[in-house]
């Protein structure tokens, strides 16, 4: 039974992120001999890797500052400080989140607790943070005067220094205010002028789905700022109860479903010196959608708008004497357009650097040129600054190696792109000037490995303090079927080929945004363990997964349900040629669109599927938000047939159930405001009403994420348990 110890050591340890260093940003060299003279790297990470920690505040992330020696010093390695520590700067008081914080960081899939997010000044010498609604600062220059906390209204949520160090801002109570660091001379910069408008924070489409999380952006001369106005009024009102305490009133939630109003979004600029502002202008009917926002000293703000069925958006340049815009790119596709992070964001000569499709392939422009072909899948701009762009990229169509799984950081300019990782892996950077961060992890080790270059020299390392998982993933990384669908398959760790076929469970996300089959060791660690109690465990990224090409992803338009199930079907049996499989007990699990994907399998394929772990599944489009679904189904109110012939569940039931019936365990936070408990209920009833038997898992205070330690490490049991006895495995 040591088995046991995986699912707690694995909810302990927050899936083993706890104590691996995040949020980087390098600060640049700076002039003189001094300590820090070559500048600096600050982040957070906890100080240990698990929350059980004997140490207090074990699981609680601080601010921590790395100084780098001057280019060519020569001298001891560089050491580690903490700026900031949650636990002194509360007296071990446990943090108490408001309501907007605790939205921001659902939106952002945020678990942890203690600074978990902070911004700093262009000299990072200053950064700002908020705990328990209170805002702080922390002086990050060597032998500076630590962290402090600023007297300010609140509960403050999102604080950001001024470019130049001399200010703060932050939203509370839903205005945008400024407090000079000094701590004084706070004041409101925009107001809210109704119940249900705020200033300078993201509404929830822009956080959930534009991976916009923020709403106001200083001028590069920390003179002015731009901030958003979100009124929420159009939006409907859904009820998110608590049926474990009656004595709680619901919470209302503004939810946009597909079909519904959005919130309004508009912008303006507030001048500092004499509290002026400027609205700014845009064709908003025709481009609702503010998907993003770059102001920076390569020029004028840049703003990345688009149409409510995103199939055109546009890149605008403000003007911020007038508040007009004029347009820089205008960009179409017949299915949709994606957006992408660190987009748009302009070079220091001013040119606008995007990321868009041409010619089936994803590439990277800048100004006019294109500087990247289809031997690359450009995902992510990691910086602009120079020299070249450094970007993140899979390999693309016309690759000699697909590479399967695999993504790299790449410098590129007019000559061509120039990998700067070097190993087979997953790796991401951040970088200023010469110094890069670049992490990176790989199959044959745990966790992440993060390093400091100066230009292609490695000069410090960032320690980590995860936990070793107390188990080894061992996944097979290959390419499965005709159409080649990136999969990995897992065994259980002390298999021998005399064991003969083992029982199936496929573990895949499966769609949009969720890559699994990645060339990393951590990601496949739950797929491992439930390997370990006896299955064959494959993992596979069909059509509609990012990282492979437009056409891959695209593929799925209207038609999320044939699309995704067919293809789990096609890697099934095309592994069952090179695996020990036993195709009469395959089960299939899943979270979120992978738990609409398990509940499809099950009801649609029961000749293949014979039990499905069904976690937090949309199963009527109607009922999830309108920019991811209306992307990818269009309007429900144009397309109603593409909304019933993609859901689990309709007005008149179950949709496409085939005999025979095949056991379901169907799990649910009950606080989940981003796919409702709705759906599940709804799949329930319509499962009784067809006199299906199944089980509902209902978790009580859970939202999307299930953080709890001790739901996260009995879901894991309670799902391997309900697999076996589906399977006849007891």
């Amino acid at each position: 039974m040591t088995y046991l110890s995986f699912p707690r050591q694995h909810a302990r340890t927050q899936r083993f992120t706890l104590g691996v260093p995040r949020g980087f940003v390098v600060a640049p060299a700076e002039p003189g001999g001094t300590a820090g003279a070559g500048g600096r790297v600050v982040f957070v990470r906890a100080r240990a890797g698990s929350r059980s920690s004997e140490d207090a505040g074990g699981g609680e992330h601080l601010l921590w500052v790395l100084d780098l020696p001057a280019e060519g010093e020569a001298g001891e390695a560089p050491a580690e400080r903490v700026a900031a520590d949650p636990v002194a700067l509360l007296n071990g008081a446990d943090e108490e989140l408001p309501a907007a914080e605790r939205a921001r960081r659902e939106r952002s899939r945020e678990g942890s607790a203690g600074i978990v997010a902070f911004a700093v000044d262009d000299a990072a010498g200053t950064a700002a943070f908020a705990l328990s609604g209170r805002l702080f600062t922390a002086d990050l220059t060597p032998g500076g005067g630590g962290a402090r906390e600023l007297a300010v209204p609140g509960p403050v949520v999102d604080p950001r220094p001024s470019p130049d160090g001399r200010w703060v801002a932050y939203t509370a109570q839903g205005a945008l205010r400024a407090v000079e660091a000094t701590g004084s001379g706070d004041r409101a910069i925009a107001e809210p002028d109704g119940d249900e408008v705020t200033w300078g924070l993201a509404e929830f489409i822009a956080a959930e789905e534009m991976g916009r999380s923020r709403g106001y952006w200083w001028s590069p001369d920390s003179t002015a700022l731009l901030a958003a106005r979100v009124d929420e009024s159009p939006v409907q009102r859904w009820w998110i109860a608590q049926p474990a305490h009656p004595d709680r009133e619901p919470v209302a939630v503004p939810y946009p479903a597909a079909g519904t109003a959005n919130a309004d979004v508009s912008l303006s600029l507030f001048r500092l010196a004499d509290g002026s502002r400027v609205d700014v202008e845009w064709d908003r009917a025709r481009h609702p959608y503010l998907a993003a926002v770059h102001w920076s000293a390569g020029g004028p703000p840049l703003l990345l708008v688009q149409t409510r069925d995103q199939r055109e958006q546009r890149y605008l340049e403000v003007d911020t004497a007038t508040g007009a815009t004029s347009t820089l790119a205008v960009e179409e596709d017949r299915i949709w357009l994606d957006l992408f992070p660190g987009t748009p964001v302009r070079t220091p000569a001013g040119e606008l650097v995007r990321i868009t499709d041409e010619n089936g392939a994803r590439v990277l422009k800048a100004g006019d040129a294109t500087l990247t072909g289809p031997e690359l899948h450009v995902r992510a701009v990691l910086d602009a600054g120079g020299p070249g762009i450094l970007v993140a990229a899979s390999a693309g169509a016309a690759a000699e190696d697909p590479e399967t799984g695999q993504v790299h950081v790449y410098r590129v300019d007019e000559s061509g792109a120039v990998r700067v990782s070097s190993e087979p892996g997953l790796h991401g950077a951040v970088r200023s000037g010469d110094v890069t961060v670049l992490s990176s992890a790989a199959l044959d080790r745990p966790g992440t490995v993060t390093r400091v270059l100066r230009g292609g020299t490695v000069v410090a390392e960032v320690a980590s303090h995860a936990e070793t998982p107390s188990l080894t993933a061992r996944p097979q990384l290959l390419e499965a079927g005709e159409r080649r669908i990136p999969a990995a398959v897992l065994l259980p760790t002390d298999y021998r080929e005399s064991d003969g076929p083992l029982p199936v469970l496929l573990d895949p996300y499966g769609g949009p945004h969720g890559q699994r089959v990645v060339a990393a060791h951590n990601p496949h660690l739950v797929s491992q363990w439930f390997a370990d109690q006896g299955f064959a465990v494959i993992v596979a990224d069909g059509r509609g997964t990012p990282g492979r090409s437009p056409e891959w992803e695209k593929a799925i338009a209207g038609n999320f349900a044939d699309v995704s199930v067919e293809d789990q079907v096609e890697a099934l049996q095309s592994l069952s040629g090179m695996f020990p499989l036993d195709l009469e007990r395959v089960a299939i699990r899943g979270w979120s669109y992978g738990g609409y994907l398990a509940a499809l399998a099950a009801l649609r394929r029961p000749d293949v599927f014979h039990a499905a772990v069904v976690g937090a599944p949309v199963t009527d489009l109607r009922l999830y938000d309108t920019h991811y679904t209306e992307r990818y189904l269009g309007h429900p109110d144009e397309q109603p047939e593409v909304y019933d012939a993609n859901a689990v569940v309709t007005e008149e039931g179950l949709r496409d159930a085939a005999e025979p019936h095949r056991p379901m365990m169907i799990i649910h936070g009950l606080a989940d405001d981003n796919v409702l408990v709705a759906h599940s209920l709804r799949l329930s009833t319509a499962l009784l009403a067809a006199g299906r038997p199944h089980e509902v898992l209902p978790l009580s205070g859970v939202t999307h994420m299930t953080p709890q330690e001790q739901v996260a490490e009995n879901l894991l049991l309670l799902q391997v348990d309900f697999l076996k006895r589906a399977l006849g495995l007891l």
